[in-house]
């Protein structure tokens, strides 16, 4: 197959860039290099595509880039990973996030769809079910009370994505992430960051009671489905959580495991709740499991692990 993969030098676009390349399909990639972090980051997560992949450097608002881009090549997919992250720096700038994730994906559907590519996968986050009560969360629950900015841009993506099923012909499906983790995780993602802190002899700075709890996927797992998803995304719209389904994990447990795996005591102080934050997620992942043959392999310890082997080494 031959792909458009935005946001390939981000932390999950990086991960789903090489496992296609090692598959064997033609992938190209688009990324602003955003300075949300260092750009050296980004640099060395592009370290095992470079050379396989070609990647391009452009603003996802940027119309005649974008269309340059799909006009190159004959894709059959887009994989729109791109877009501003993070619940909290959401709330400083809330019209940025809705200008980049909601504005941003209009017209990159749009103009891919103007290209000829009927068939579009979007990483939408676990965000969306915002203030739900119900647990797990499941496709069809209510998803109209999100928690912050972030939340309502990933949700105004995916319905604005439905809506272009019916008005523009486009095959597209929705990702929810549920607290992707492991290897060239972002810095300053809750187990990164904690991980540092630890390893430094640092303090942790953790809100609430630290029994918020999530649904923490490993990096690996979600990268097997979003591969199935793109294997399989047709006519209409289709939308699926991918989390590990399993037992939600606390703050205060993640941060044991990491003390646990890295050989260290942890310090930590106890702040307020932050406003946006989601007391718990956890992931019915029926649906994925049945469409997609989706099954989450990576227990948080062993994911723990995995992501501390990688942290010590870098």
């Amino acid at each position: 197959m031959k792909l458009l993969v935005t946001g390939i030098a981000g932390f999950i676009g990086s991960h789903l860039a090489e496992r296609l390349l090692d598959r064997g399909d033609t992938v190209v990639g688009l990324d602003s290099f955003d300075p949300f972090y260092a750009r050296s980051i980004k640099e060395r997560n592009l370290a095992r595509i470079r050379g396989r992949a070609h990647v391009v450097e452009a603003d996802l608002l940027d119309d005649a880039a974008v269309t340059d881009l799909l006009s190159a090549t004959d894709f059959d997919a887009v994989v729109h990973l791109a877009g501003l992250a993070g619940v909290r720096p959401s709330l400083a700038a809330p019209s940025r996030y809705q200008r980049v994730n909601v504005e941003g994906t209009i017209r990159l559907a749009e103009l891919a769809r103007a290209r000829g590519v009927t068939r579009f996968v979007f990483a939408s986050s676990s965000s969306v079910y915002g203030a739900s009560k119900r647990l797990p969360f499941a496709e069809d629950d209510r998803a109209d009370e999100p928690m912050s900015p972030y939340a309502a841009s990933k949700r105004a993506a995916e319905l604005v994505l439905r809506t272009l099923v019916h008005t523009h012909g486009l095959g597209v499906t929705s990702l929810r992430y549920f607290t992707v983790y492991g290897p060239r995780q972002r810095p300053e993602m809750a187990i990164h960051a904690f991980c540092r802190a630890i390893d430094r002899g640092e303090t942790i700075e953790l809100y609430g009671t630290g029994e918020a709890s999530r649904d923490y996927t490993y990096v690996d797992d979600v990268i097997d489905g979003t591969v199935r998803a793109i294997d399989q995304v047709g006519e209409g719209y289709r939308v699926y959580n991918l989390g590990a389904g399993g037992t939600p994990t606390t703050l205060n447990e993640v941060v044991a495991l990491l003390a646990e795996a890295l050989g260290k005591p942890a310090r930590v102080h106890r702040g307020p709740s932050i406003v946006g934050d989601v007391e718990h997620t956890i992931a019915d992942i029926g649906a994925a499991r049945a469409a997609l043959g989706y099954e989450p392999k990576t227990a948080i310890r062993e994911g723990i692990r995995k992501f501390v082997d990688w942290y010590s080494r870098t």
